[in-house]
């Protein structure tokens, strides 16, 4: 019989735990992104709305607020403050009346096009001790456990 624990997070070491430490991973390169960002005035998540937007990968609200796991309220805010700025236009959704299309204003484009280039040499500077044989093998794990994620939300 084994033995009961009054205390169960005696052998428990939070710094060890993949969870935590991939939280405090990104919270860290997103702080990251966000000081690299901040002479435009956006924050990482604000750039990767145009970034998406740039590249014809989301084009509506719910898009982002599932890709980006943002609630729906929030995620309004969000483009209304890129909207406000002149970066982002809503158009009416021709195959949806109840959505609006997203679309890049002129300066949001041309901001956009700023982004790659900013996000590139932050992530270079935190990648910097790794090996290029390491980075691969790091996006190689983080891929095989989106896919385990997305396996496991599908049950």
């Amino acid at each position: 019989m084994s033995e009961i624990k009054s205390n169960p997070f005696e052998d428990f070491r939070i710094e060890d735990s993949v969870g935590y430490l991939l939280a405090r991973s990104r919270t860290m390169l997103a702080k990251a992104i966000d000081a690299a960002l901040a002479e435009h005035n956006i924050t990482h998540a604000q750039g990767s709305i145009l970034i998406r937007l740039a590249t014809g990968k989301s084009t509506t609200a719910a898009d982002f607020a599932r890709e980006l796991y943002i609630d729906a309220a929030s995620m309004t805010r969000m483009i209304d403050r890129l909207e406000k700025r002149g970066l982002l236009a809503r158009e009416p959704n021709p195959d949806d009346r109840r959505q609006f299309k997203l679309r890049l204003t002129n300066e949001g484009t041309t901001l956009a096009e700023k982004l790659p280039a900013l996000y590139t040499a932050t992530l270079n500077r935190s990648f910097s001790g790794f090996s290029a044989e390491e980075l691969g093998f790091l996006k190689y794990l983080l891929r095989k456990l989106l896919a385990n994620c997305t396996l496991s939300d599908e049950k």
